[in-house]
């Protein structure tokens, strides 16, 4: 099942991170609504690779590990690229934290929890969690779009701040779930 739908599109999102990074680092609106683009299919493959593997069950152990990981690289990789950029900057960066910090432990619980043979499944919240940072960050990343007739950046920075604070409701969420097996 290493070549099924769902693999390559998840295999697809890992390598247009580059891509997406790349794009948001040059300068200019062709190159930001190139980034923009190209972070939209991305994630649009996050939510195709999951369906099209129940549908048409080629769920396999290694989309399971692979698809958190793609979305946490993507994310990440977003987060970092536009800070370096200062397009998230100041009290922003609390959220970017917030969204990293939550990730990273969330993802150590799970590893913690797999050993001990304890599934921890991915909740309905914790799938929307993603996909609101993922509209977030595509906001944010289309504000390098040169679109001056909307706030764009603040928009962007608001959805943020909501991803971060839903961020933190799972995380706490598979926190309770995890701590009794420690």
């Amino acid at each position: 099942m290493l070549l099924s739908i769902s693999n390559i599109l998840t295999f697809s999102r890992i390598f247009i991170i580059p891509i997406v990074v790349i794009l948001i680092y040059m300068k200019g609106p062709i190159a930001g609504w190139a980034a923009f683009i190209f972070f939209c299919i991305a994630g649009i493959t996050d939510y195709f690779d999951g369906y099209i593997a129940r549908i048409r069950k080629e769920i396999s152990r290694l989309g399971i590990f692979l698809d958190p990981i793609a979305d946490k690289l993507l994310v990440a990789s977003v987060i970092l690229i536009l800070t370096s950029k200062e397009v998230i900057s100041g009290f922003e960066i609390i959220p970017a934290l917030i969204i990293l910090v939550r990730e990273i432990i969330v993802s150590g619980l799970r590893e913690f929890l797999a050993r001990i043979k304890v599934g921890v499944p991915v909740s309905k919240i914790a799938k929307f969690k993603t996909a609101l940072q993922l509209i977030a960050l595509g906001i944010l990343i289309l504000s390098e779009g040169g679109i001056t007739t909307i706030p764009v950046l603040i928009f962007g920075k608001i959805f943020l701040w909501i991803a971060a604070i839903l961020t933190l409701y799972t995380g706490y969420d598979y926190f309770k779930s995890g701590i009794k097996h420690f």
